[in-house]
């Protein structure tokens, strides 16, 4: 065979596994609102970026029918490109061969591809459309989610791992992206559930459709097991390019740095008046941040879950940060279990891949009841405190209004390792909000008075007076400076600045022992 007749070959192979899947499939897939695998690469990387890796693989199954079907590269994609220039790894379940089902080969694709990532330093995205394990391979199939399971675990906080859940993903399938650091979901054609709704029918006697049970929504309002939700296909796509714009390529790696349009030495008149004068008063922390960063940019991390806490990605003078806050406008910024859960995975992110966390703090304390204090909120609260410990980025805390108990030193205080602490005047920090504290201290003064109303009011004011205000902590060292909220942006700055080569380590050992 001469050389234009390997080429032939070659340029035929080539042809017959990009369009592995058949016609039928890909009409069937359309259909229903989806793009095909290599579409979707198209839409996520860089215009000609996209390398394959592993073409010409096929599965080696025998049996059950699999014998006459052995279409080159099986049912995923994988491979790597860039997104602005900046290498990453990918991987695009195929649901028109198979239906997207791991077999063998499958799951050897995906882990050559996991393995190449972690050698290289380069971020993963995994783009998830399957009909869960090839049942025609029976136990290879498990075996392979367990390999790909193994790889994800040794990549969590060495790599960023993105999913993107574009169309089924059940049973042992989940837990992949369960371990990944962000999953994205398309509203309406993605499903994530260990079990579905007909065996679920079947032993609880419960009725749930598959959106009700694993959609979008509800994952990123209930379980907040979801991160993002986006409309359509390509508009989570291009989420998922913005999101790697905020990312380290590695562990080793600080973000990427853009020059910033927004002057460094802006002052924020706004945020004079943004503290209502009643302390009970709600008001919006995300208004709040985006006053203070680059362009107003605040890319919401979890925004439909555990709304009385804000978790997200932003810029300050043009170097990425991870931004915490509680959230008045919910629940009154209460720190709950789901708030918890939520602002810890978040912090334990930022701090293994080198992001510096901002905090905002509003927080009347932890949220009461039996609910709660049984469902384990000194447990899950724990996980908060346990993150900011940990941390060892560049931490700093902006008080604004109220800190008391607990919750105060929870949220990043200068006694578990803050490195600065600002407050502004209208801060509150004490043990607990004056009316109580009243009631407790002056138990016996307000029984024996006359008109204990007026007696009361009194009191709190006092109380209010000497302790529920910044400067006994500022007495103590506890807050580094009390500032003019119009300042804050660039009081940040600024000590970010000082901050950026921040050097700490923790004690060696092996790993330490959330309380998860």
């Amino acid at each position: 065979m001469g050389t234009e007749q390997h080429i032939e070959r070659l340029r035929l192979l080539r042809e017959e596994a990009q369009h592995a899947g058949s016609q039928r499939a890909v009409d069937r897939q359309h259909d229903q609102g989806k793009l095909t695998a290599r579409e979707r690469l198209g839409l996520l990387l860089d215009k000609d970026s996209f390398e394959e890796l592993d073409m010409f693989v096929r599965h080696q199954a025998s049996g059950f029918g699999l014998e006459g079907q052995r279409p080159p590269g099986d049912a995923v994609i994988t491979g790597w490109g860039t997104i602005d220039g900046r290498t990453v790894f990918v991987f695009a379940e195929d649901f028109t061969v198979f239906g997207g089902s791991l077999g063998q080969a499958v799951s050897d694709k995906i882990c050559k591809v996991l393995d190449m990532a972690m050698e290289v330093g380069a971020p993963v995205i995994g783009l998830k459309d399957s009909g869960g394990a090839r049942i025609q391979e029976g136990v290879d199939a498990l075996d392979g989610y367990g390999r790909i399971f193994y790889r994800n675990v040794r990549a969590s906080g060495v790599i960023p791992q993105i999913s993107v859940i574009m169309g089924p993903c059940a049973g042992g399938a989940v837990y992949s992206p369960a371990i990944t650091d962000f999953i994205f979901q398309v509203d309406g054609t993605s499903h994530l559930f260990i079990t579905g709704p007909e065996v679920i029918k079947t032993v609880t006697g419960e009725d749930v459709s598959m959106e009700e049970l694993g959609g979008a929504h509800a994952h990123a309002t209930i379980s907040g097991v979801t991160h993002f939700v986006c409309a359509s296909e390509e508009e989570a796509l291009d989420e998922v390019r913005y999101l790697v714009s905020f990312l380290p390529q590695n562990n080793m790696e600080v973000p990427p740095f853009f020059a910033a349009t927004d002057a460094p030495d802006r002052t924020i008149d706004a945020l004079d008046s943004i503290i209502p004068d009643s302390p009970n008063q709600p008001y919006d922390m995300v208004d709040l941040i985006e006053e203070i960063v680059d362009d107003g940019d605040f890319y919401q991390v979890h925004e439909a879950f555990a709304t009385n806490i804000v978790t997200g990605l932003a810029r300050l003078d043009g170097y990425t940060v991870g931004v915490v806050g509680n959230q008045p406008s919910s629940m009154a910024g209460t720190l709950d279990i789901r708030a918890s859960e939520k602002s810890a995975r978040f912090v334990r992110f930022c701090d293994a891949f080198n992001i510096p966390l901002v905090t905002f703090v509003d927080v009347p304390g932890f949220m009461p009841g039996v609910e709660q204090e049984h469902g384990g909120i000194i447990r899950h609260g724990a996980k908060l405190l346990y993150a900011y410990c940990e941390a060892t980025v560049p931490r700093i805390t902006v008080i604004t209004r109220k800190s008391y108990g607990g919750a105060y030193l929870v949220m990043n205080a200068r006694g578990i390792g803050a490195d600065m602490v600002y407050a502004w005047p209208s801060a509150q920090i004490a043990v607990m909000g004056a009316p109580g504290a009243v009631n407790i201290i002056h138990r016996k003064t307000l029984s024996e008075a006359e008109d204990v109303d007026e007696r009361r009011q009194e009191l709190i004011q006092e109380y209010e007076h000497a302790f529920n205000n910044p400067y006994r902590a500022a007495e103590l060292g506890l807050v580094d400076d009390v500032i003019e909220p119009r300042d804050t942006r660039i009081r940040l700055i600024r000590s970010l600045d000082m901050l950026r080569n921040k050097r700490q380590t923790l004690p060696p050992k092996k790993h330490g022992n959330i309380p998860l």
